[in-house]
């Protein structure tokens, strides 16, 4: 008996020592996370998983959880030369204020952003672009293949998502016949987003002279944080003067046929000096992945002088490269510097203090925002998370549009019917803090107004929310959505 009174003592004496070994652990983990998350919503979020989920929420931490911003993925400075480098700031400030020293409404009103995205990553505010919006894939890629068919010089393509579909056996196949003439292709393919190409797919495009690398290889044993940095951004170069980007994917999913789930997805095409900062973005992420120094060359940038378009273009860009989440403050100073109307179309709508302040004091000022979500979203945690901020805002007059058609994918903003953004970035903690995302700027009245009068063709196929009724929905009801939110800076 007493033997076995001492054995008991022992082993409780063992689980004492190894319950303060661990409560040791997670305060030194909780520490690390306040220190080291900026985000107060993300810093909670972790925090909460590692007090709660025991072990499991401090694997989820080191899996997900660390910052890389501090310690960039990669160096985006293409000219390292110190003294080069500010000469070709010099040169994009001058050209800059070209642009903005005009008379045009929509560049005057907005001259704060436009500078505050020239200092943070020296994007320039570049005049005589014409601009086309793409709706839905079946308008974007014949356009697409149109232009490939007739590129001279390089082509330089990037896609989250690349599936060997029927779109993407295309396009495939349209880069190997340029490819094959002697024209440089490159492709940079997300190795996450679209790893059902990386064997077959990929190969042949080698194998016909492209030359293809993979964004941020994902290894088994490395999976975690590799999955959680991923380049989101949808970019085609042509000859330095035609560029695409927007939120549409080469995927089959995208061309609306009958009997198939309708996407309604926005895309632009840029023919003009407002490509300059598509192709730089491209090749620093070529560099990057590549392992080679593609320098800039005047070969990639268009000398051609383009006459026909009147539209101002400036690309907005950031990810775990960036000092500072630019995306996330550029929305942020659009808001701000609304005076009348801002109407937002976003798929997944999980978006901060930050941005819940800017709507939230843009509505209480008078500023009209519609807001347009999908009906149902293709995550229930997304879609539970992004419900949770819908009473606040209907509370302060924003009007939100469910959209029933099918599932609404694109990313853009029109705001006062002066400006308009078209790009990869959603509105949430992913895309402003965790992926490489890229907007393109358009400050164009004729460009803002189309792309408002889709906004309102849109909400046709929507229903409004009444926000008398979406307050009185049951608890059971309410508390996921709250639960999601708090957890939402984990997905």
């Amino acid at each position: 008996m007493a033997e076995h009174l001492s054995n008991l003592t022992e082993l409780v004496d063992w689980v004492l020592i190894g319950a303060v070994i661990y409560i040791i652990i997670v305060v030194a983990v909780c520490l690390r996370i306040i220190y080291d998350t900026r985000s107060n919503d993300k810093a909670v979020a972790y925090l909460l998983v590692t007090v709660f989920l025991p072990v499991i929420g401090i694997a989820i931490y080191f899996a997900f959880g660390i910052s890389y911003r501090k310690e960039k993925l990669y160096n985006k400075k293409i000219v390292t030369d110190k003294s080069a480098r500010e000469r070709l700031r010099e040169q994009v400030r001058l050209e800059s204020e070209k642009a903005w020293d005009t008379n045009e409404p929509a560049i005057q009103k907005h001259k704060k952003l436009a500078l505050y995205l020239l200092n943070d990553g020296m994007s320039p505010l570049t005049g005589g672009n014409e601009v086309k919006l793409l709706i839905n894939g079946e308008n974007k890629f014949p356009e697409v293949l149109e232009c490939i068919k007739k590129a001279k010089h390089h082509i330089h393509i990037q896609y989250y998502i690349f599936e060997d579909g029927e779109i993407g056996e295309e396009i495939k196949n349209a880069l190997i016949v340029k490819a094959r003439e002697g024209v440089d292709v490159r492709f940079i393919y997300d190795d996450f987003g679209s790893r059902s190409i990386r064997k077959e797919l990929v190969d042949e495009l080698k194998d016909a002279g492209v030359q293809a690398y993979p964004f941020y290889k994902v290894h088994f044993i490395l999976l975690a944080n590799r999955v959680n940095y991923r380049n989101h951004r949808k970019i085609i170069i042509i000859d330095g003067c035609t560029g695409f980007t927007g939120g549409i994917n080469v995927s089959d999913r995208y061309v609306n046929k009958s009997g198939q789930l309708f996407w309604r997805d926005t895309h632009v095409k840029i023919v003009g000096p407002g490509v300059y900062y598509l192709q730089y973005l491209f090749i620093c992420d070529w560099n990057f992945c590549s392992g080679k120094r593609l320098k800039l060359e005047k070969d990639f940038f268009c000398t051609q002088p383009v006459t026909r378009g009147k539209a101002t273009v400036q690309i907005a860009a950031s990810g775990p490269d960036s000092d500072f989440p630019s995306l996330m403050f550029s929305m942020a100073q659009t808001i701000g510097l609304a005076e009348k109307e801002l109407l937002i179309t976003t798929p997944y709508f999980i978006p901060g203090s930050n941005i819940m302040d800017a709507l939230h004091v843009a509505a209480m000022s008078g500023v009209k925002i519609k807001i347009l979500v999908p009906g149902e979203s293709d995550s229930k945690l997304v879609n539970a998370a992004a419900r949770s901020y819908y009473g606040e805002l209907l509370d302060a007059g924003v009007e939100i549009y469910m959209y029933q058609k099918g599932f609404v994918h694109a990313k853009t903003l029109v705001s006062d019917g002066q400006l308009c953004i078209v790009g990869t970035a959603n509105m949430d903690h992913r895309s402003f803090e965790l992926n490489f995302e890229v907007n393109s700027m358009i400050y164009d009245t004729a460009t803002a107004e189309e792309l408002r009068a889709v906004f309102f063709n849109d909400i046709k196929d929507a229903k409004k929310i009444n926000p008398t009724s979406w307050k009185r929905r049951p608890f059971m009801r309410q508390f996921p959505e709250k639960l999601a939110r708090l957890l939402s800076p984990l997905f």
